[in-house]
């Protein structure tokens, strides 16, 4: 189906159409500002309708007016137009939602298996669970696999983060950090570790922790954690304050760890 085949019509369509609602001080202005185009194109296009028989000027309080050619045209344009919306929309319709997530088993295409979320990843299962979803394609066991329908709701906990305030460098730095108390805090455990600044890949590297992430590490550690997964933070002076304010907004569960070295 084509609709509008020659170049300007969709715009004559529509000045129509806003004529066609019989606002008595209908201007070009405002015509120009409802479509977004100049009030030049507007006075060539009214031009070329009213040449055309469909408008009609100056009659009574209407600067404008429809003929009864011009609204025969515009049900019969606005007709076409939803014809091929509604094709489009149909079209649309067949096209899935796919999301990935890696095969716990082999899994053959059209089966129903069950998700689950396992230290930040999102595994297929036979094992059933409360969220569902249909196998796309053939999978392999560990292999990335197709899933659409999916259904239920993800068992999905927050994980907890850790936030480490380092002395800034006019305060120390490394040199003034209790790296007893780093290590203890260390030892407890986490999945994922980031660092925020020089100081913090200093401590890092003094005790050969490795950072997964250091770069965008509020946003880093924010999806990290809404994963499930427990997050060590090292962040120096004010830059904590960057990660918490990330952190209060997705409601995710924190703690500071001021580890400055005492004076006595």
């Amino acid at each position: 189906m084509k609709v509008f085949k020659k170049k300007g019509e969709l715009t004559r369509f529509q000045i129509l159409a806003e004529i066609a609602k019989q606002q008595p001080h209908l201007r070009q202005k405002d015509i120009a500002k409802k479509l977004g185009i100049t009030v030049q194109a507007v006075s060539e296009n009214l031009k070329s309708l009213v040449d055309d028989g469909f408008v009609v000027t100056g009659l009574g309080r209407a600067r404008y007016k429809i003929t009864k050619r011009g609204i025969d045209k515009v049900k019969m344009e606005a007709t076409d137009l939803k014809k091929y919306a509604d094709e489009v929309m149909e079209i649309m319709g067949t096209y899935k939602s796919v999301w990935p997530a890696i095969a716990e088993e082999e899994l053959k295409s059209g089966e129903r298996v069950w998700l689950k979320m396992e230290n930040g990843t999102l595994y297929a299962t036979r094992e059933k669970r409360s969220a569902y979803a249909e196998v796309l394609n053939d999978a392999s066991k560990g292999e990335d696999v197709a899933l659409i329908k999916l259904g239920g709701i993800i068992e999905l906990y927050n994980g907890k983060v850790t936030i480490v305030k380092l002395p800034t460098v006019n305060q120390g730095g490394s040199r003034a950090c209790n790296i007893n108390r780093i290590k203890e805090i260390y030892l407890k455990g986490f999945d994922k570790v980031g660092i925020m600044g020089t100081v913090s890949k200093a401590v890092a590297d003094k005790l050969k922790i490795k950072a997964d992430f250091e770069y965008a590490t509020p946003y880093a550690t924010t999806a990290a954690a809404k994963r499930g997964l427990n997050v060590l933070v090292f962040a120096v002076g004010k830059m904590t304050n960057s990660i918490t304010k990330k952190l209060d907004n997705e409601g995710i569960e924190y703690q500071i760890e001021d580890v400055k070295q005492s004076d006595s």
